[in-house]
């Protein structure tokens, strides 16, 4: 049997399998967060360990074979489409993007890539803490920065503008320099910057005001906010009632409510339990996984309630939303 060189596919590339028949690019195990997981996780850290920031180019006609594969990283990623056109899968949504456009994926997103047209795109990769204070004081809205997933970018101006920045950081990153990390976290803040110019957030537009750039949201009223939504993600499987979340953030459960009411107009149960059906969904749609074998990786007493549980919050039954999703797209 051939041995398997492993590699890091942040670096696009990855372990090869002569003794599978072949040559097989697969990820190497060293970027993996957990093994067991029923959807791959892919974690920067445990790939190139004290690594926070990572940049580099792609570009051709075919996918490479770890971006095919339903996936997700512990890590933020934009991508940057250049020229060209990709498909991309994200969640539940099938998404076909034309340069030039950013692509935004948030930890945690289950993602693939598909098609075998031409494209050009930059990406980088880079976690919450690579990011200077001042800026997530900023943006204090981040989720909005991701939740639309494509931001199309409108004119040659703003092209420009996040060309500059990137190809910046892609040279930076290259060369080994006196006081690099400082010269990569003030090149990406403000590449995030000139992203977010970009963004209207959808909390503004749901309430029927103007359509607000994420760079002038309030920075004080969403810090406990991030916080709770970050301690959800963290936690939701094992925690997943508000007075849990209360006593991690030290304040009391009905000021943690009236505040994240007031701010995404939802209580803090919804939030949570709106974290609870968003993984089982992940999970019913992209693994081959029973609902008996989902419910007790989410922590459901039984798979009877699990069902309960997530026909109250779709309208479907686990095994109708699996079939009727994979319908649509497959």
């Amino acid at each position: 049997m051939g041995q398997a060189l492993r590699v890091c596919h942040y670096y696009n590339i990855f372990t090869i399998h002569p003794a599978l028949g072949g040559v097989h690019l697969l990820p190497s195990c060293d970027c993996m967060k957990n093994n067991q997981a029923l959807i791959p996780v892919y974690d920067m850290a445990a790939c190139i360990p004290g690594t926070n920031f990572i940049i580099k180019k792609t570009e051709g006609n075919s996918v490479p074979s770890y971006m095919a594969i339903p996936h997700r990283h512990t890590d933020y990623k934009i991508s940057f489409l250049q020229e060209g056109e990709v498909t991309h899968y994200t969640d539940f949504e099938k998404y076909t993007i034309k340069a030039p456009a950013l692509l935004m994926l948030a930890p945690d997103q289950v993602h693939q890539q598909t098609g075998n047209s031409y494209y050009k795109m930059m990406h980088i990769s880079f976690n919450k803490e690579f990011l200077l204070t001042e800026t997530q004081g900023v943006l204090a809205c981040w989720e909005c920065m991701f939740s639309q997933v494509v931001l199309p970018v409108m004119n040659q101006e703003q092209v420009r503008e996040l060309s500059v920045y990137l190809e910046l950081m892609y040279q930076e990153f290259k060369d080994n320099k006196p006081q690099k990390g400082l010269i990569l976290k003030n090149l990406l803040n403000a590449f995030i910057i000139c992203a977010g110019r970009l963004v209207n957030c959808k909390n503004d537009t749901a309430r029927n005001e103007v359509p607000n750039s994420v760079v002038n949201m309030d920075y004080s009223q969403n810090r406990i906010v991030r916080q709770f939504k970050s301690l959800i993600d963290e936690n939701f499987v094992n925690s997943t009632q508000v007075t849990q979340y209360a006593d991690m953030l030290y304040v009391t459960p009905g000021h943690l409510n009236d505040l994240i009411k007031t701010v995404t107009g939802k209580t803090a149960k919804q939030i949570i339990d709106e974290r609870r059906i968003l993984e089982a969904k992940r999970l019913l749609f992209w693994g081959e996984h029973s609902v008996k074998e989902i419910a007790g990786r989410l922590n459901f007493e039984d798979d009877a309630y699990f069902n309960r549980f997530f026909k109250k919050h779709t309208g479907n039954t686990p095994a109708l939303f699996q079939k009727q999703i994979r319908e649509k797209y497959n």
